[in-house]
C-alpha cells in the first residue's frame, strides 16, 4: 500500500487571496470573479510538475526538494507515488499511459508504468549526458519533447552539482519508436513547454533570470511537418517573476505561472486575465474536462473550480 500523507476529507479554502482579475470578457466567462483557490495539500517542500494520470485516477506532482512524487485523489487523500526520487521535476503521460519523469539528479527521462514498474527512457544526446531535464510533453505521435536547462547542475537542493557535458541548453524530441534524440532549439535556460491543441505551435519558456540572466520570456515556434521548429518569436514577456511551467487549453489559450499567479493569454498573445496566488507558483495543469485548474506553489497544491465555458 502507498504511504498515506493525507486522509480523505474536504479541502480547505485559501484565505487572504485576491479574486481573479479579468482583462477581457472571455476570461470572466471561464474564470468567475468569485472563484477562490482551495488547498489540497500544504506539506510539500517545493512543488512542481503536476499532471493528471488517468491510469491511476490521480493528480500527480513532484516535491522536487522533498524527493517524492505525490498523488492526490478526488476524495482528498494524498499518497506517495514514488519515494526517494533523484530530484524528479516535470511530468507527462505517454501513449502507453505511463508517467514520464524528468530527473534532475540522474539527468535523464524515466517512466513509471501503471503497475509500478520503473524504466529509463533516455539519458544522453550525442554520447553526452543531458544537463538536467526539467519539463516534458507527449505529442500526438508519441514523441516526447523536453527541455534541458542547467538548474540541476548548479542548485544542490534540486540536483547534483556537476560540470555540464553539453555546451548548450536545448529543447529535444525523443522518438520512442526509433530511439532517436533530436536537438530542436537552443535557449538560455529552456524550462516549461506546451503545444497548441493542433500542435502547429510550440510554446517554450526561457527563464535565465532565475539564475541571474535576463530572460523571463515565452517563445513561440511554428512546428513543421518534419517536426522542425521555425519562426521563433517572443510570445510574451512575463512580469513579475518568470514563466516557469505553462499549459494550453482547448481554446488555444496559454496559461503560465508567474510570481503574481497564473497569467492567461489568448493565442494571439493578448493578456486575458490573472489568477492571483498567495506565493510564487511554479506550474499548473487541468483536469481532463478542463473544469478544474491545479496549481503548484512552494509547499502547496491548489485547485480552482472553472465553472464557465467559453468558445
Amino acid at each position: 500500500m502507498p504511504e498515506l500523507l493525507r486522509h480523505a476529507g474536504a479541502p480547505h479554502p485559501v484565505p487572504h487571496v485576491d479574486a481573479p482579475r479579468a482583462g477581457d470578457p472571455r476570461f470572466a466567462a471561464v474564470v468567475p470573479h468569485d472563484a477562490r483557490l482551495i488547498s489540497l495539500y500544504d506539506q510539500a517542500t517545493f512543488s512542481e510538475g503536476p499532471v493528471w494520470w488517468p491510469a491511476r485516477q490521480l493528480l500527480v506532482w513532484s516535491d522536487v526538494e522533498g524527493r517524492r512524487v505525490l498523488g492526490w485523489r478526488e476524495d482528498g487523500r494524498v499518497e506517495v507515488v514514488v519515494d526517494a526520487t533523484p530530484f524528479i521535476n516535470g511530468h507527462t503521460i505517454d501513449r502507453d499511459g505511463a508517467l514520464i519523469h524528468c530527473e534532475h539528479g540522474t539527468r535523464r527521462l524515466s517512466r513509471t508504468m501503471p503497475d509500478g514498474r520503473y524504466e529509463i527512457v533516455v539519458d544522453a544526446y550525442g554520447g553526452k549526458r543531458f544537463n538536467s531535464p526539467d519539463d516534458v510533453t507527449c505529442a500526438a505521435d508519441g514523441a516526447l519533447w523536453f527541455t534541458d536547462p542547467g538548474y540541476g547542475l548548479v542548485l544542490p537542493k534540486q540536483g547534483a552539482l556537476a560540470e555540464a557535458e553539453l555546451d548548450h541548453r536545448s529543447v529535444y524530441r525523443f522518438d520512442p519508436n526509433t530511439g532517436a534524440v533530436s536537438r530542436m532549439a537552443d535557449l538560455e535556460q529552456p524550462n516549461g513547454l506546451a503545444f497548441a491543441p493542433d500542435e502547429r505551435t510550440l510554446y517554450v519558456t526561457d527563464t535565465s533570470r532565475s539564475l541571474g540572466g535576463g530572460r523571463h520570456t515565452i517563445f513561440a515556434f511554428d512546428v513543421a511537418h518534419d517536426h522542425a521548429l521555425t519562426n521563433r518569436r517572443v510570445f510574451a514577456e512575463i512580469e513579475p517573476g518568470i514563466p516557469d511551467g505553462l499549459r494550453t487549453d482547448s481554446r488555444s489559450w496559454v496559461w503560465t505561472s508567474s510570481e503574481a499567479g497564473i497569467q492567461v493569454f489568448s493565442a494571439e498573445g493578448h493578456r486575458l486575465g490573472l489568477i492571483p496566488t498567495p506565493q510564487v507558483c511554479s506550474n499548473l495543469c487541468f483536469s481532463p474536462d478542463e473544469r478544474t485548474l491545479f496549481v503548484t506553489s512552494k509547499q502547496h497544491l491548489y485547485a480552482l473550480d472553472l465553472t464557465g465555458r467559453a468558445g
